[in-house]
């Protein structure tokens, strides 16, 4: 492939054109896919940058007014790109929400990718404005084809909900992080500059024989990782708090601590800040449907409480009340007894490799934890061949506590020796009521 882009070189640089065969050629084996057209907008050139994955790549302008891109970068950014691995099973929904995320009147997001993904996806119902979108030909999301892995669900049969590989999204995110650290890198380097630059020498323009050249200075700064900084604070006073975002945005996520975090995860039944996570984990610990008080329990809490428990059990004792009390907030709880508890009880048809579980596990509940004696657990399977809505077990509130503690001890000694009453004074005597969260529609309880 290399061979092909030869003819554009000039040291070390080449066109968008061969820039462009370069990448498609690179990442055609690649788990996630790729579209051509990265760097085929202007204005993308000469905003200084091109986003590829989650690695910028610098544009150059040559003094012939042709913009360029250094070829190494652009092979970095594929390797990068083909080092990652994708469960297209593996899915976090992205849209649509009844409201976005509330963001601070001064922070700027060069890549927006859940908002343009869903702008895209709306207007194909208005055939003018993909008329006028067509015209515009819109440079792939970071030379990612994304509408090859978008999966689109519809629940109630009315509402459709889109989703995409977990990875994926881990990617974006950190090519929206990446990005912002870039421009808002070289907005300082701009503001330097036009303060020293004395104000009766007005600059003057460049040797038109010489190359200008975007670089993108000093490398994004190293993600700090999050040492408790937040740990005892309640998040209805800190997210109120201005520059909470920003400072959010510069920890690593706290339980995968490798992708940028995004958001403060809190409890909603206590009301204190476990940590800054990803948009990934934060996702990754919502079940598939969750209402008022009935949630249904995907696959991915085998990874909660299988293979990345003591992650997962430490992350959610972040919160003060629930590890004073040994226990997790209630719907965590009843999936974790549904999944855990109950999982002898579940049913099994045959399959070709053998057994799979019946149908897809649900747990509702009836009263809350602020009145334990009253509060019960079903689960029950839903789309059984053998008869929908099957109830597995009647589990009260109390029963399901001891359990949990229980397994605690046998699953997480580390995590349970740091629990009870005991650890942690001033806590208040009873808990707080479930905070409703409305920063997008299902998701609220967790």
């Amino acid at each position: 492939m290399s061979e092909r882009v030869m003819p554009g070189r000039t040291d070390g640089l080449i066109t968008l054109v061969a820039a462009d065969a370069l990448w498609v050629g690179l990442t055609a084996d690649s788990a996630v896919p790729t579209a051509s057209g990265a760097f085929a907008s202007p204005a993308r050139a000469q905003a200084g940058h091109v986003l590829l994955g989650s690695h910028v790549v610098a544009t150059v302008r040559a003094s012939s007014g042709q913009w360029s891109v250094p070829e190494v970068e652009v092979r970095r950014a594929a390797a990068e790109l083909n080092a990652v691995g994708m469960d297209r099973q593996d899915l976090v929904r992205i849209g649509p929400f009844r409201r976005a995320p509330r963001r601070e009147s001064n922070e700027e997001t060069p890549l927006p990718w859940r908002r343009r993904i869903t702008e895209e996806l709306q207007e194909l119902s208005d055939p003018e404005r993909a008329a006028r979108r067509e015209a515009r030909r819109p440079y792939p999301l970071a030379g990612i084809d994304w509408r090859h892995i978008l999966v689109e669900q519809t629940r109630n049969g009315t509402q459709r909900t889109w989703w995409m590989p977990r990875a994926v999204v881990r990617l974006l995110d950190a090519a929206e992080h990446t990005e912002t650290q870039w421009v808002q890198a070289a907005r300082t380097r701009q503001a330097s500059t036009a303060a020293t630059e004395p104000p009766s020498h007005p600059r003057q323009p460049s040797d038109t024989g010489s190359r200008q050249k975007t670089n993108p200075g000093t490398p994004t700064p190293a993600l700090r990782p999050y040492n408790k900084e937040l740990e005892g604070q309640l998040y209805s006073v800190l997210s109120r708090k201005p520059g909470t975002s920003r400072r959010v945005a510069g920890w690593a996520c706290a339980v995968c601590r490798t992708a940028p975090a995004t958001v403060l995860d809190h409890c909603h039944e206590h009301g204190y800040v476990r940590a800054p996570v990803c948009q990934s984990c934060n996702t990754q610990e919502r079940p598939d449907h969750l209402y008022s008080n009935d949630i249904r329990v995907a696959n991915r809490y085998t990874r909660l409480f299988h293979t990345d428990t003591d992650d997962w059990l430490r992350h959610w004792h972040r919160c003060p009340g629930c590890r004073a009390r040994t226990t997790l907030p209630l719907p965590h709880l009843a999936a974790w007894t549904a999944h855990i508890a109950c999982r002898s009880l579940r049913p099994t048809h045959r399959a070709p490799r053998g057994r799979k579980p019946c149908g897809a596990l649900r747990v509702s509940w009836t009263g809350s934890q602020n009145a334990p004696r009253s509060c019960l657990l079903t689960v029950v399977v839903d789309f059984c061949p053998s008869g929908e809505h099957r109830v597995l077990a009647r589990v009260p509130y109390r029963e399901a506590v001891e359990r949990f503690r229980a397994w605690l001890t046998e699953t997480a000694p580390a995590v349970a020796a740091a629990a009870g009453p005991d650890r942690l004074d001033g806590l208040p005597a009873q808990s707080r009521p479930v905070i409703a969260d409305t920063s997008g529609e299902d998701l609220e309880l967790f």
